[in-house]
C-alpha cells in the first residue's frame, strides 16, 4: 500500500472534522509536505460542502402598516369640505375610516405573518432533511463495521483510484473517486456492487469534475446484500442494468 493509499480514508474523515487523536496528528504532519494530499483534501471539502446546512433565511417582508400608509399617500386627495360645515358631523366618518385602516393593516400583517411562518416551516423541514443526510454520511464514514474497498486501475500516474465505504446492515455506500479521466459525450462511469451470490448490482453513476474527482453518496441498494467486490465500467449517460465490458476498475474487500 502506497503512502497516499494509507491516508486516503483519513482524508475523508478529516474533511468531515471527525478524525481525532494520533491519526489526526499524523495526517496533518503528512499534509505539510504532500501537495497531492492537500489538493485531494480541498476537493473532498468541496464535495462535503454540497451537504452543508443553509443558515440563510428568507428576507422578511416590509411591515404591512408601512405599505398601507404609503399606498394611502399615493391616493389622489379629495376636494376640501365647505368651511361652514360643522366639524363634529365628520367625527363618525373619521372614526370609521380610522377603524377601517386599522383592520386592513391588521389583516395585511396577519397575512405576512402566515406567509413567514409557512416559509420558516418549509425551511426547517429542508434543513432537517439535510441534517439527517449529513448524519448518515458521517455514520457511514466512521462505522467500525464498514467494508472498505480501494479500486485502482493499472495505468501510468496519475493513477485513477476509487474508495468505497459500504455498511451492509444499513445498505449505506459512499464512493470517492480521484484522478479519473474525462469521458466522451453521453457517457458516464457506473459503480457496481458485486455480491457474494448473484449478478452485479448498479450502485450509482458519476462524471468526474475538471480535477478528475467525483462522489457517489448512498445510492439506492437492496437491503442487506453482502458485497464481495466493487467495480467500475463506462456506460450510457442514463446508466445500465448490466455491466458493459470491459471492467475498468475492480476492488475486493480489505
Amino acid at each position: 500500500m502506497s503512502l497516499h493509499e494509507q491516508f486516503a480514508e483519513d482524508l475523508a474523515l478529516y474533511a468531515l472534522g471527525v478524525l481525532q487523536g494520533d491519526e489526526r496528528v499524523g495526517l496533518e504532519k503528512h499534509l505539510e509536505g504532500c501537495t497531492a494530499c492537500r489538493r485531494e483534501l480541498e476537493q473532498l471539502r468541496g464535495d462535503m460542502a454540497l451537504m452543508a446546512l443553509s443558515t440563510a433565511g428568507p428576507v422578511p417582508p416590509r411591515r404591512a402598516r408601512q405599505r398601507l400608509l404609503e399606498a394611502l399617500a399615493r391616493e389622489p386627495r379629495r376636494a376640501a369640505a365647505p368651511a361652514r360645515r360643522d366639524w363634529w358631523t365628520l367625527v363618525p366618518w373619521v372614526a370609521a375610516a380610522a377603524l377601517a385602516v386599522g383592520l386592513v393593516a391588521a389583516l395585511l400583517q396577519n397575512s405576512d405573518l402566515e406567509r413567514r411562518v409557512g416559509g420558516l416551516q418549509n425551511q426547517s423541514a429542508q434543513q432537517q432533511a439535510e441534517l439527517q443526510r449529513a448524519r448518515e454520511v458521517v455514520s457511514t464514514l466512521t462505522a467500525t463495521d464498514a467494508m472498505r474497498v480501494t479500486l485502482v486501475a493499472a495505468k501510468t500516474p496519475p493513477q485513477p483510484q476509487g474508495k468505497a465505504i459500504y455498511v451492509r446492515d444499513r445498505s449505506s455506500l459512499i464512493f470517492l473517486a480521484s484522478n479519473f479521466q474525462a469521458l466522451p459525450a453521453q457517457k458516464v462511469y457506473e459503480l457496481w456492487l458485486i455480491p457474494i451470490n448473484g449478478a452485479p448490482i448498479p450502485a450509482g453513476i458519476f462524471k468526474p469534475d475538471a480535477h478528475g474527482s467525483a462522489t457517489v453518496i448512498n445510492p439506492p441498494l437492496p437491503t442487506g446484500v453482502e458485497a464481495k467486490a466493487f467495480a467500475i465500467t463506462v456506460e450510457p449517460e442514463s446508466g445500465s442494468s448490466v455491466p458493459t465490458m470491459p471492467i475498468l476498475m475492480l476492488g475486493a474487500g480489505e
